[in-house]
């Protein structure tokens, strides 16, 4: 029985509470057409919960189509309040699964939806308090309180740590973000060294954290497991394949993640969700005790929220001072942006706009992004391949097409074909090392925002293909890049991405932060 009380003073409209029912019968069906109805059209139309706010009615029935139902829920309280013509409902709801829910609503009549479901009544704007899951699976696959506590006294002292699924981390079992290829794991006897690292800083392990398949993609899908959720835009890709630790850490869930990035997969997350992410200089940080994807390409990082932290786990875990300084000159290259979208090539030239009165910022000539793209991903998928074909071959029905289709290339690039792009791998090496000396290139970390959740494969394909031939810088030189969130477009954040000389990974931090001051200075004066 539902306890209803409406306002003092006030009493429910006809259809009111027969609508609210009615909403809530086809919820319970997951009645995808009759839940569109029960929305108002048009851009104005607002769903928010824990994962974000979505804007408009079309983003709000993309949403239901793909969670595959809401489950079975029954109200327990109803409060009505009228609001001008509109009124508020605030109901309490007990889901079958257990727990207690709360649902916010602004219901409108309409008097050409009588013949809708809700008979006139829809909803402008709704809040959604879900009983929480103890873990998202989606991001975690193992959680601790914490999972292994770090040295008392250290400079990452009450710092939390999601550790991407790759990392060997002591007593547990590497996933590498495949459920078969866990099943097949034996738990770990030593903290991989990056670890360790952060643990002998201060710093607490909360868990393990989900990661794409084998960390071949820069997406943040996984079929296995289900794609985290983006800390930043609510219905979109988080990014990858270091998605789980972004994810935990844009949701206030860790407060470093310790990824891998082989062609991005620290920075486009870290674009993609509005944080700070920094590729190290290839071979600065240990991998061992890491699950390879191309050791050519591979290298450990990390993803925080503010640069500070960053700073501090990343002097925290080099295990020498990368004491290369950065010149005072700053690069930027027209045709490393080439593939970015307009709004974004927008916003990152009023960027070099400002940066031009603080720096010494010149135009430099790269070489072209399809030369970088295709030398990078013959050389990497061949990598791949020695990584990862002989267990792929093994289970061919383990991964998700996506990742299949790119472990069946990789499979295909022969001795020849891989011996030929090297060879260009080592000239374009060096024209950008020429290029760029000591100074540091900034680009746009991605070529766009994050793609929606509804994405079809190809048009990630597509992504993946523009967002490769602008990482592939860093990618083919060894060069540390840092992500940080300085633009905003209107489908969400897009990181500013710094690539440094090989060494400069504190010195790049460091720069950045001098900029954020002078920005934030400048913003507030």
């Amino acid at each position: 029985m539902t306890h209803i009380q409406v306002a003092a003073g006030a009493m429910a409209p006809d259809g009111l509470i027969d609508a609210i029912f009615a909403y809530e019968a086809v919820l319970a069906a997951d009645d995808l057409d009759a839940l569109a109805a029960f929305f108002e059209p048009g851009d104005e139309t607002l769903r928010g919960d824990a994962a974000g706010l979505l804007v408009g009615h079309d983003a709000i029935a993309s949403f239901r189509a793909k969670r595959g139902g809401a489950g079975v829920r029954r109200l327990v309280d109803l409060r009505l309040t009228p609001a001008g013509d509109d009124w508020l409902a605030v109901s309490v709801n007990a889901p079958v699964s257990g727990g207690r829910g709360l649902v916010t609503q602004l219901w409108r009549f309409a008097p050409d939806a009588v013949d809708g479901p809700g008979r006139g009544w829809r909803i402008a704007v709704a809040h959604v308090s879900s009983t929480p899951a103890a873990i998202d699976t989606r991001i975690w696959r193992v959680v601790g309180a914490p999972l292994l506590e770090g040295r008392a006294e250290g400079p990452l002292a009450g710092q939390t740590v999601a550790v991407k699924d790759l990392y060997s981390v002591l007593g547990q079992r590497v996933g590498a973000g495949v459920r078969a290829y866990l099943e097949e794991s034996e738990p770990k006897d030593v903290n991989a060294p990056a670890v360790q690292a952060l643990l002998d800083a201060g710093a607490d392990v909360v868990g393990i954290a989900q990661t794409d398949q084998f960390a071949y993609s820069i997406a943040g899908l996984n079929p296995d497991y289900g794609t985290p959720p983006n800390g930043a835009v609510s219905g979109a890709v988080p990014g990858g394949s270091s998605s789980g630790p972004a994810s935990a850490v844009a949701l206030g869930q860790a407060s470093i993640g310790l990824g891998t990035d082989t062609a991005g997969s620290i920075r486009i997350p870290a674009s993609y969700q509005g944080l700070w992410g920094l590729r190290t200089t290839h071979g600065a940080i240990s991998l061992e005790e890491v699950v390879p994807l191309a050791p050519r390409y591979d290298t450990a990082g990390w993803l925080t929220r503010d640069g500070e932290t960053m700073l501090a786990a990343a002097r925290a875990s080099f295990s020498g001072d990368p004491g290369v300084q950065v010149d005072d000159v700053v690069l930027a290259s027209p045709s490393a942006t080439v593939l970015a979208q307009p709004e974004v090539r927008q916003i990152f030239i009023q960027l070099l706009q400002w940066l031009e009165v603080h720096v010494d910022l010149k135009p430099v000539d790269l070489p072209d992004v399809s030369r970088l793209y295709a030398a990078f991903r013959v050389t990497q998928s061949a990598e791949a391949w020695r990584s990862d074909g002989a267990w792929v071959e093994k289970h061919p029905d383990a991964l998700g097409q996506d990742i299949y289709e790119r472990f069946e290339y990789a499979a295909s690039v022969g001795k020849e074909q891989e011996a030929e792009a090297l060879i260009d791998v080592a000239e374009i090496a060096k024209e950008i090392d020429e290029a760029l000396g000591d100074a540091i290139l900034v680009l746009p970390t991605s070529p766009s925002a994050a793609p929606s959740l509804d994405a079809s494969i190809e048009y990630l394909q597509g992504v993946r293909e523009a967002t490769l031939s602008m990482t592939a810088i860093a990618g083919l030189t060894g060069r540390p890049a840092l992500s940080v969130p300085w633009m905003r477009t209107s489908e969400g954040p897009v990181g500013l991405c710094l690539v440094g000389p090989k060494g400069s990974d504190l010195s790049l931090i460091e720069t950045a932060l001098k900029w954020e001051r002078e920005l934030l200075k400048d913003q507030q004066g």
